[in-house]
């Protein structure tokens, strides 16, 4: 029996793109910070959030990020260290996803912001999906229910036709609850492994 499956979509940072986020920023502190505690704070950061959803703009951002962590740079500088965070593709990505071109139709659903956005278009990787959905475009973030049902109105197709890649677990978990296929990985090996393990490739 074939298999439902006719979409991939892909998360990001982690998965496909090599995003250095939390690590870079604890060198642009006054003070360095324990790493968990630093990835709690980022994770609960009330700028990034609000501006990861698209509800403020980047230079809204940028006053208010630098203010609640202290960062002694001017807003432009500021601006092109966090740009400077989405590094590029991951080794092998590339490959993989030309590998899979032919069989499946490729989308990519991921937590960004406007910044993100523009140095992953810059850099081709929003180009080879179709489509490429940053939260900021969507006024919510991943695991919010409501991120994951946009993307299945803007690709067209039912839940269980997709299957869905990300870091977090949590993301998994919600893709899941919606009746996605949805697996944890850590990068374009894991991808392929349970891809070929599956029997989808």
């Amino acid at each position: 029996m074939s298999s439902p499956i006719s979409v991939l979509l892909f998360d990001l940072g982690g998965v496909l793109v090599d995003f250095s986020g939390p690590a870079d920023l604890n060198t642009l502190l006054p003070t360095p910070m324990d790493e968990a505690a630093l990835i709690a704070r980022w994770a609960a950061c009330p700028s990034s959030l609000a501006y990861g959803a698209g509800t403020i703009d980047t230079d809204t951002f940028l006053t208010a990020f630098k203010q609640a962590w202290q960062i002694p740079l001017p807003p432009p500088a500021l601006l092109a260290a966090w740009q400077s965070w989405v590094r590029g593709w991951l080794p092998g990505a590339e490959a993989l996803l030309d590998d899979l071109r032919p069989r499946y139709r490729l989308a990519a659903l991921s937590n960004s912001n406007a910044a993100h956005w523009e140095r992953l278009t810059d850099l081709g990787v929003v180009g080879a999906f179709d489509p490429a959905i940053g939260s900021q475009q969507t006024g919510v973030r991943k695991p919010d229910p409501a991120i994951y049902r946009l993307a299945l109105d803007r690709i067209g197709v039912s839940a269980p036709q997709v299957l869905f890649f990300d870091d977090s677990l949590a993301n998994v978990e919600a893709a899941r609850s919606l009746g996605f296929s949805a697996v944890q990985v850590d990068g374009p090996a894991a991808v392929r492994r349970h891809l070929l393990e599956a029997g989808l490739l």
